[in-house]
């Protein structure tokens, strides 16, 4: 693993260069990011108040331990859709479901109002420094990157980590953060709290920009904010997906890439069928139902934050695959959720894309069958995805998954 990170670091000058000359276009940004007027506040008009569950209720009198996510029952799920001025949701950080922050880190976050995060879990990424950072950026960002126990001792051994006076831990820019007793089997689940989650864990943050572990930051955040939110009076922002605007599709890629069990995939399209979700068509609102999900520009409104919680609900309820959910909780929103999705062109010219230390592979990735999944339970994840094996109130068995064009290699 040492030898994979030396080598990732001496060819990033090279990568960098050849990926500048093949990928992406212009990104429209403005010339300076000291000239830059920072806006107030978006003005809330559809969610006044919004609040959360933090006690898991179906743990009550029971001897099971309370899931970060919750249990979440049929019901809670279908009110929770329903957009009113005052609401209270599921949204993670059950209290004694995991993903604890310490004292330190909780302190130092409190000051962080404009924030870029990033994270690394199951030390499957090694830290990547942004580079064109305006130093006003540097004195008006605070630059997070959140991380589980063996991703932190993973860097310690690998880069240098220093301390600050109070404690706290920097690799470079980044700030380490450190989450202790992951709530879930699937790192690729726990991953999704941070990226999702981005206002529960920083709850002072007016804006935030969160980039996968695996990407190199070489856009000024500050030009990112102006460009994706405050030119055109957006308050969210995601790439469209590269191959994909049809959720369906994905669905059949994740499937013949083994991203995971086969037939936990169908069964979570099965239920968004059923519930009414359409292939994605020219005639839909938005131009795509599936986003790359690497790169979210938010300005942390009620709304936002709620679409954030819904969003997290269904990973949490269902496959890990945030690509699958993303287009589903937009459907049920109903056009009252507002997001900039921009092409993907421009998401390659905002980063540098470098290849993850090592393969992900979790057990549950390679079932083929329902069968199979029970003849072997310890394939199966123990606190996420719970959903696809609680009975569902209605009948999936003529449910039939539209056919798909194939639009990406399987490789």
């Amino acid at each position: 693993m040492e030898n994979d990170f030396h080598r990732s670091v001496s060819s990033r000058a090279a990568r960098r260069s050849q990926l500048q000359q093949t990928k992406g276009c212009t990104i429209p940004v403005a010339n300076d990011p000291y000239n830059i007027v920072i806006p107030k506040k978006s003005h809330e008009k559809l969610v006044q108040r919004l609040s959360y569950i933090v006690e898991d209720s179906a743990t009550n009198g029971s001897q099971s331990s309370p899931l970060f996510g919750g249990h979440q029952t049929w019901q809670q799920r279908e009110e929770s859709f329903k957009i009113k001025p005052t609401m209270k949701v599921h949204c993670g950080f059950m209290r004694g479901g995991g993903e604890e922050m310490a004292s330190k880190d909780i302190e130092y976050v409190k000051k962080c109002t404009f924030v870029v995060a990033t994270g690394i879990f199951d030390a499957y990424d090694a830290p990547h420094q942004p580079s064109n950072i305006s130093k006003r950026s540097e004195e008006l960002f605070c630059f997070l990157m959140v991380v589980d126990e063996v991703s932190l001792e993973f860097i310690r051994r690998n880069v240098s980590v220093r301390k600050d006076s109070d404690g706290g831990q920097w690799v470079g820019i980044w700030r380490l953060i450190l989450l202790e007793h992951q709530p879930y089997d699937e790192p690729r689940r726990n991953g999704k709290v941070p990226k999702i989650l981005t206002h529960r864990l920083f709850p002072q943050a007016r804006y935030s920009i969160w980039i996968d572990g695996k990407m190199e930051l070489i856009v000024d955040p500050l030009l990112l904010l102006e460009r994706y939110l405050w030119r055109d009076k957006h308050t969210f922002a995601i790439a469209q997906h590269k191959h994909h605007r049809d959720v369906y599709e994905e669905a059949d890629a994740n499937k013949r890439r083994k991203r995971y069990a086969r037939p936990l995939i169908d069964l979570h399209m099965k239920i968004y069928r059923y519930e009414g979700l359409q292939p994605w068509d020219q005639h839909k609102r938005t131009p795509s139902d599936v986003p790359e999900g690497a790169i979210i520009i938010r300005e942390h409104t009620a709304l936002n934050n709620l679409f954030s919680c819904l969003w997290f609900n269904e990973v949490h309820l269902f496959t890990p695959r945030d690509q699958l959910s993303f287009g589903y909780v937009v459907y049920r929103l109903g056009g009252l959720f507002k997001f900039f999705m921009f092409p993907n062109c421009e998401y390659n010219s905002i980063f540098i894309l470098h290849p993850h230390i090592r393969e992900h592979s979790s057990k549950i990735e390679w079932a083929k069958t329902m069968e199979e999944l029970k003849k072997h339970p310890e394939l199966i994840e123990s606190r996420g995805g719970l959903g696809l094996w609680t009975p569902y109130p209605g009948n999936l068995d003529l449910v039939v998954l539209p056919p798909v064009a194939r639009m990406s290699k399987a490789g």
